[in-house]
């Protein structure tokens, strides 16, 4: 079976608890060899660090989007501090969950931007892959992208992706990968799942956002809350079902997609190279 990496997953996340490291070991069982877990805010910054030494896994310091309403400017000084810190951890693998988020209302966009664009520069200083957010702000992402591109492509990945064809061809042009998720296993989500049948293999990989994001079979609509069935909660070990969608869509076997996007993922964020060596993520050639 082939190796899966998680590259978006909130080990952290208090939904999980005190069953996390039998989540954690069910992923494993399931062929998840890595999960990425990112922050979001300062307050974490300790744990997820933390959580990937004593998984085996690979974390991202970074503010997200919807965390900055809180953050103060000592926040970005306090991740500065951190990257430089824990520049030699070979755990530490992007500068994320950072981006844009214009879907939740009541946000400042300014403060969004200027937090965003300060970690991008971040990111640049400490020559850093970066996992961005961008629901409903792909075109505003890629500018800042491009202004803090020093002449140098970016690595890392769009975290979730949900936007149009052109828009994914402009992340791909920029440096980025692509993420998957629970969303591609609606069959609804009609222009996500193009997306994933058509766009280039190299630039994609698999996430779960656990607990969030869940795919179909997890996922209870706002009728059956009401009629008191409880809102499943993803995990990591979801990730090879959520694969298999994605690889019925393209019509191509599940191991050849895990072998591709692990190989996309080490790709995306080098320093998982020394966790999962990247003779494990390619096919082995005669």
């Amino acid at each position: 079976m082939a190796a899966f990496v998680d590259t978006h997953c909130h080990l952290d996340a208090p939904e999980f608890g005190a069953e996390m490291p039998v989540i954690r070991a069910r992923a494993a069982e399931r062929g998840v060899a890595l999960c990425v877990i990112p922050a979001v805010a300062v307050f974490n910054f300790a744990t997820v660090r933390e959580l990937a030494r004593m998984q085996g896994d690979a974390y991202a310091l970074g503010i997200h989007p919807l965390c900055t309403s809180d953050a103060q400017e000592s926040d970005l000084e306090t991740l500065d501090a951190e990257l430089a810190a824990r520049r030699d951890d070979p755990r530490l693998v992007a500068v994320g969950e950072i981006g844009l988020d214009y879907f939740v209302p009541g946000l400042d966009s300014d403060k969004q931007e200027h937090f965003f664009h300060t970690q991008l520069q971040l990111a640049r200083k400490y020559d850093l892959p970066v996992l961005i957010h961008v629901r409903r702000s792909v075109d505003k992402v890629l500018k800042h992208l491009r202004q803090t591109a020093a002449g140098r492509p970016w690595r890392g990945i769009a975290h979730a992706f949900n936007g149009s064809e052109q828009q994914a061809q402009a992340c791909i042009d920029i440096g980025l990968k692509l993420g998957f998720g629970g969303a591609v296993t609606f069959e609804r989500a009609l222009q996500l799942r193009r997306l994933a049948a058509r766009l280039p293999l190299e630039s994609m990989v698999m996430e779960t956002d656990a607990p969030d994001i869940q795919p179909h079979w997890i996922y209870r609509t706002q009728a059956q809350r009401a009629a008191g069935q409880p809102q499943g909660r993803n995990e990591p070990g979801e990730l090879p079902r959520i694969a298999e969608v994605v690889a019925n869509l393209r019509g191509i076997g599940v191991d050849e997609l895990a072998l591709a996007t692990t190989a996309n993922a080490l790709e995306a964020l080098p320093a998982l190279q020394s966790l999962l060596p990247l003779s494990e993520a390619r096919p082995h050639r005669a």
